[in-house]
C-alpha cells in the first residue's frame, strides 16, 4: 500500500539518496531522459541529512521501501550547499504577484523522484498533497525550478497546480521557476 508520510529515519534518507543517484541525468540515457524525466542536482546523504535537520522531507512508500520524494529546502539550508545559495539568491529577486518572493512566505521544493515501476500510479500527487497538507499551515508559497528540457516534469507540476513565473538560464541549464500558490 503506497503511503504518503515524512521521512523520519536515517535508512529513509539513504533510500531517498539512492533514488536521487539512479536518477539522475548523469546516468539516464538521452531517450530515458526524454521520457521519463530526470533529476538534476545530487544530493549526498550529509545535505539530506542537514535538510531534515530543518524540516522533515516528504517521502512516499510502498511498507518499508521508499518509492518517491519531494525534498524540502527552506531558507535556512542555503549555507549547507552552494547551489541552495545560489537558487534561494536568485529566487530573493524573482517577483510574483508584484512583490519579490524573498518578502513573501515560500520554502523550494528541492527535488521530486519517483521510483520507475511506480510512477504513472500516483505517486506525484500524494507527494504535493503531503506537501500542502504539511507545510501550508507555515508558508503560502511553493516554489521550485525545473529544467526547460524536462518536459514531463513541467507537465506534471502544472498538472498539481504549480505555474510558471519565470525563466532564466545558468551555468548549468535554463530553467522555469514554478511556484504552487496555496493562498488561492
Amino acid at each position: 500500500m503506497l503511503t504518503a508520510t515524512l521521512a523520519t529515519t536515517r535508512d529513509e534518507l539513504l533510500q531517498i539518496h539512492r533514488l536521487n543517484q539512479e536518477n539522475h541525468r548523469d546516468h539516464l540515457s538521452p531517450e530515458e531522459k526524454d521520457k521519463e524525466g530526470f533529476v538534476s542536482w545530487l544530493y549526498p546523504v550529509e545535505l539530506l541529512q542537514q535538510l531534515q535537520d530543518l524540516a522533515a522531507q516528504v517521502i512516499v512508500k510502498d511498507d518499508d521501501r521508499v518509492v518517491g520524494y519531494a525534498l524540502v529546502a527552506l531558507r535556512e539550508a542555503a549555507p549547507f550547499h552552494p547551489d541552495l545559495k545560489t537558487m534561494f539568491t536568485h529566487l530573493d529577486s524573482v517577483r510574483y504577484n508584484d512583490r519579490y518572493l524573498a518578502d513573501q512566505s515560500f520554502y523550494v521544493m528541492g527535488q521530486v523522484c519517483i521510483d520507475k515501476d511506480y510512477r504513472g500510479k500516483g505517486v506525484f500527487a500524494q507527494l504535493y498533497r503531503h506537501h500542502r497538507e504539511a507545510y501550508s499551515s507555515s508558508f503560502d508559497l511553493l516554489v521550485t525550478e525545473i529544467s526547460v528540457n524536462n518536459i514531463r516534469s513541467q507537465r506534471a507540476h502544472e498538472k498539481c497546480g504549480f505555474q510558471t513565473i519565470y525563466t532564466y538560464t545558468d551555468a548549468m541549464d535554463k530553467w522555469n521557476v514554478v511556484v504552487w500558490d496555496w493562498g488561492t
